[in-house]
C-alpha cells in the first residue's frame, strides 16, 4: 500500500471516530430541530440552533442570515499543502436543510439532513486540522439552506453567488432505502386564476361569467392532454378556490398545479402545452386568466457517477446495503432545489435508510425521523460523505475526474435544452 493510500485509510478511520465522539451533541441538534418544526423561510429557531452549534465549535467563521434571513454559512480553512493561489484551495461544501411540512412537521426528515451536514463537516475539519500532508489547502463550507419544501432556498442562494467558489458539494436525504442516486425530476409550480362575473345563479344566471366553469374546463383540458404526454411526465393539481355559495355564479376560481419532467429541457415543452389548456378554458367561458409560475423552477439532478461510485464504496465499507430494487432506482419521483445546484457545482444527493419503512410526507415518517433508532443510520451516512470527500482531497486525479464529468454532463444537458427548444419552435410554426 502506498503512503497516500495509507494516509487515506488513517484519515477515514479518524473521521469516523470523530463523528462517533460527537454523537451526543449531534443527536441533541437533530432533536431540537425536530421538536420545533418551521415552514419555508420561517426557520428562525432552527437557524439559530445551527448557528449556535457551530459557534460552540472552535475555528469556524459564522455568517448568520447569509443572503437569506434563515440561511447561514460556516467556514473553516486548513493550512495544508499547495501554493498560495486561490485555485490551490479546494472548497468542499456540506448542505443542511431544516424546513418542515405544514401540519405534520418533519415528515421528510430535514432535521436529519441538517445533522448529516453538520456531522460530516465536523468530521472533515477534525481530521484535516491535524494533517499537514495534504496535496492542497482545503476550505470546508457548511451552508444552511432554507425552504426546500416550498420556494427553493438553494436557488435563491445560488442566484446570490453562494455556490460560486465551491469545488464539490454534498448532502444526503432520508428515505426507506440506501441509494447513491435516485432520478429526481425537474418541476415548476403554477397557479391559475380565473376572473369572471358574479350573478344570481337562479334568477339571472345569464348576467354572470362563470369562473368555476373555466376551472373545470382547465382541469378537464389537462386530463385530456395526458393522452399526448410522455409516460414520465407528471401533471397534478387541485382547485384551491371554487366559489362562495351555490346560488352565486363564481366570479373567481384558483387552481394550483405541479408540472414535472425528467429533465429541465422537457419542462419548457410541457409548460407550453399546459398553458394552452389554461388559456383555452378562459376563452371558452369568457373569463380573464392569470398564469403565475413560482419564482423558482427546480432542475433535475445532474448526475456525477464518479462521486456516486465513491460514496457507494465507502457506504458499503460501513455496512450499508444499497437497494437493487429496479422500481426504486428507475422510478422518477420527487423534485429538489439541489438539482439546480448540481448545474453549477459537482455534487451528490444520496438517500439513506433511517430504520423505518414508513413513507416520506406521512405522520409515520415524522415519528421515524425523531426516533433514536434513526441516529445510527444518520451518522453512518455522514461518515460515508466524509470518506468520499477525503477520497477527492487526497487524490487530485479523482477531483479532476469529478470536474470533467460535471463539465461533460452539463454540456450534454445544455445541448439537449437547446435542441428541445428548437423542436418546440418548429412545432409551433
Amino acid at each position: 500500500m502506498s503512503g497516500r493510500a495509507e494516509l487515506l485509510v488513517e484519515l477515514k478511520q479518524r473521521a469516523v471516530c470523530c463523528i462517533d465522539e460527537a454523537k451526543t451533541k449531534l443527536h441533541s441538534l437533530s432533536k431540537d430541530i425536530w421538536s420545533c418544526p418551521e415552514l419555508a423561510y420561517e426557520e428562525r429557531k432552527s437557524h439559530d440552533r445551527l448557528v449556535a452549534f457551530f459557534s460552540q465549535e472552535e475555528g469556524w467563521k459564522i455568517d448568520t442570515h447569509f443572503k437569506l434571513e434563515t440561511a447561514f454559512r460556516a467556514t473553516w480553512g486548513s493550512g495544508g499543502g499547495g501554493g498560495s493561489e486561490p485555485g490551490d484551495v479546494v472548497n468542499v461544501g456540506f448542505l443542511c436543510e431544516y424546513d418542515a411540512l405544514p401540519g405534520i412537521g418533519h415528515a421528510c426528515g430535514h432535521n436529519l439532513i441538517a445533522e448529516v451536514g453538520a456531522a460530516a463537516a465536523l468530521g472533515l475539519k477534525a481530521v484535516l486540522e491535524n494533517t499537514c500532508s495534504l496535496p492542497v489547502r482545503v476550505q470546508v463550507t457548511v451552508l444552511g439552506t432554507p425552504a426546500e419544501e416550498d420556494g427553493g432556498g438553494k436557488i435563491d442562494l445560488m442566484k446570490e453567488g453562494a455556490f460560486d467558489n465551491m469545488d464539490v458539494v454534498f448532502m444526503a436525504h432520508p428515505l426507506q432505502d440506501d441509494a447513491p442516486y435516485l432520478p429526481l425530476v425537474a418541476e415548476h409550480d403554477v397557479t391559475i386564476k380565473y376572473h369572471g362575473k358574479a350573478s344570481h345563479a337562479s334568477a339571472y344566471p345569464w348576467e354572470g361569467i362563470n369562473a368555476l366553469d373555466a376551472a373545470v374546463l382547465c382541469y378537464n383540458n389537462l386530463s385530456v392532454l395526458r393522452q399526448q404526454m410522455k409516460p414520465d411526465w407528471r401533471v397534478h393539481g387541485i382547485i384551491k378556490h371554487g366559489g362562495v355559495k351555490p346560488n352565486i355564479i363564481p366570479a373567481y376560481t384558483e387552481l394550483e398545479y405541479y408540472l414535472r419532467t425528467p429533465s429541465r429541457a422537457e419542462l419548457s415543452i410541457l409548460k407550453t402545452k399546459a398553458e394552452m389548456c389554461f388559456r383555452s378554458a378562459a376563452t371558452a367561458t369568457g373569463c380573464q386568466v392569470e398564469v403565475e409560475y413560482a419564482k423558482n423552477a427546480f432542475d433535475n439532478i445532474l448526475r456525477n457517477t464518479t462521486l456516486e461510485d465513491l460514496y457507494e464504496k465507502n457506504g458499503k465499507a460501513l455496512g450499508m446495503e444499497f437497494t437493487t430494487d429496479e422500481e426504486v432506482l428507475n422510478n422518477a419521483s420527487g423534485s429538489t432545489d439541489f438539482g439546480n445546484v448540481t448545474f453549477v457545482v459537482p455534487g451528490i444527493h444520496p438517500y439513506f435508510y433511517i430504520g423505518s419503512k414508513a413513507l416520506n410526507h406521512t405522520e409515520e415518517y415524522t415519528v421515524a425521523s425523531g426516533d433514536d433508532r434513526a441516529q445510527f443510520y444518520t451518522l453512518r451516512t455522514a461518515k460515508a460523505l466524509v470518506m468520499t470527500a477525503l477520497d477527492v482531497l487526497l487524490c487530485p486525479e479523482l477531483l479532476q475526474r469529478v470536474k470533467q464529468e460535471f463539465t461533460q454532463a452539463k454540456l450534454k444537458e445544455d445541448r439537449k435544452l437547446k435542441g428541445e427548444n428548437t423542436e418546440q419552435s418548429a412545432n409551433s410554426c
